[in-house]
């Protein structure tokens, strides 16, 4: 499930609907984004996140839809907040039910590394010296292409 919102969100309710109290589930693998007050050394007062509606769920999907296809798991879900969001509120909830702990760990890794080069958001700070937006991290597309090496499904040449 993916959904994309403006409101804050509940990790503990939405981890109980996740589970669903199915006794299949093993595992539940978390991931909480939260916002930061500092951010390359400068004050961040608040962040404005942007997405393409539509474009952003139909990214969010597939990454989810490539997870299950690498994983055994039981289910998955993602919510991402936009708009304005002040520094220690939550940004984002990616989280795996699985059968086993190894197979939900790394599904929900897998996820937040391609949701943070893959889906279509973007961010802008609001510091003491103005707005600006930030800029894509090297650091995120070296975590994709980790996963992109170990594709079991990649064809190789």
């Amino acid at each position: 499930m993916v959904r994309i919102q403006h409101e804050r969100f509940d990790v503990g309710a939405e981890l109980a609907a996740l589970h669903g109290q199915n006794p299949a589930v093993g595992a539940l693998a978390i991931f909480v984004g939260v916002a930061r007050d500092i951010n390359e050394g400068r004050e961040v007062l608040q962040m404005t996140l942007e997405h393409y509606p539509g474009m952003t769920e139909r990214a969010l999907e597939d990454i989810v839809a490539q997870a299950r296809k690498r994983w055994n798991i039981i289910d998955a879900l993602i919510v991402h907040r936009v708009g304005t969001i002040a520094p220690c509120d939550p940004i984002v909830l990616v989280a795996v039910s699985g059968v086993h702990r190894h197979e939900a760990f790394d599904a929900c890794r897998f996820l937040i590394d391609y949701l943070k080069t893959d889906a279509p958001f973007w961010k802008k700070e609001s510091t003491p010296q103005g707005s600006h937006w930030v800029e894509a991290r090297a650091s995120d597309e070296v975590a994709r292409a980790i996963w992109q090496r170990s594709d079991p499904h990649a064809s190789r040449s």
